[in-house]
């Protein structure tokens, strides 16, 4: 009997094809969303699961880490910035991709993605069946502006009144209701990388699993992230 983990693959119950349109992880809009495929959906998954992303210009997947899973992201259509912390180098490093085009993000690493054109199609793929996931937006608001002060000498009414709009996780960004968003993305472009084929690597180490609550935006269901949508 032929299994992968629990699954027999002789089982009517194995499954070995899906349609990823009816997987809905998250929706800030028509143009801007995100679907899912991880073993809940597809059970003879190995070691593998992705994300389908949608984007318009300006739209940004929020920075965020994987502590589970490193992220390898390709270009299906339009064009993205991908940008990335090296934590061995403490740099920024910016990536333009096209179509056909992939930018690598290791295991833990801080980054997010920012859609350059209308109709940009982003598939991101991970070395896990079930990535993790923290969200920036969390860190931001779930950590007391008073810990923000205090560690790095700021005011810290400002820091309250900066980070009162965040009240929830925000997932794609700008927040669909976010009055000030006029801005060009050419503030998070610079230092900008063009494709590589560089394949150099340095070690990394998971975090942690992070236990996270559901939410819903903009009118739409909860979404749960990674570790409990998948399942």
């Amino acid at each position: 009997m032929a299994t992968n983990n629990s699954i027999d693959f002789a089982s009517p119950d194995a499954h070995f094809a899906y349609d990823v349109n009816q997987s809905l992880f998250f929706r800030k809009d028509a143009n801007n969303y995100i679907n899912v495929l991880g073993v809940c959906q597809l059970n003879t998954l190995g070691n593998a699961s992705l994300l389908d992303i949608y984007l318009s210009s300006g739209n940004t997947v929020e920075p965020h880490i994987h502590q589970n899973a490193s992220e390898l992201v390709y270009c299906v259509a339009g064009e993205a910035l991908v940008s990335l912390i090296n934590p061995f180098t403490n740099q920024l490093l910016n990536y333009q991709i096209k179509p056909g085009q992939v930018a690598n993000i290791p295991q833990g690493w801080w980054h997010y993605e920012v859609a350059n054109q209308d109709n940009t199609h982003l598939i991101a793929i991970f070395d896990a069946p079930t990535p993790e996931v923290i969200f920036g937006s969390d860190i931001l608001r779930l950590t007391p502006p008073a810990a923000w002060a205090h560690s790095y000498c700021l005011d810290e009414a400002k820091v309250k009144d900066t980070l009162a709009p965040i009240t929830k996780t925000v997932v794609i960004g700008p927040p669909a209701d976010c009055q000030a968003y006029e801005q060009e993305i050419d503030d998070v472009t610079h230092s900008t990388y063009s494709y590589s084929s560089n394949t150099s690597s340095h070690p990394h180490s998971p975090y942690s699993q992070y236990q996270h609550p559901a939410y819903s935006a903009n009118g739409f269901p909860p979404y749960y992230p990674f570790q409990r949508t998948f399942f």
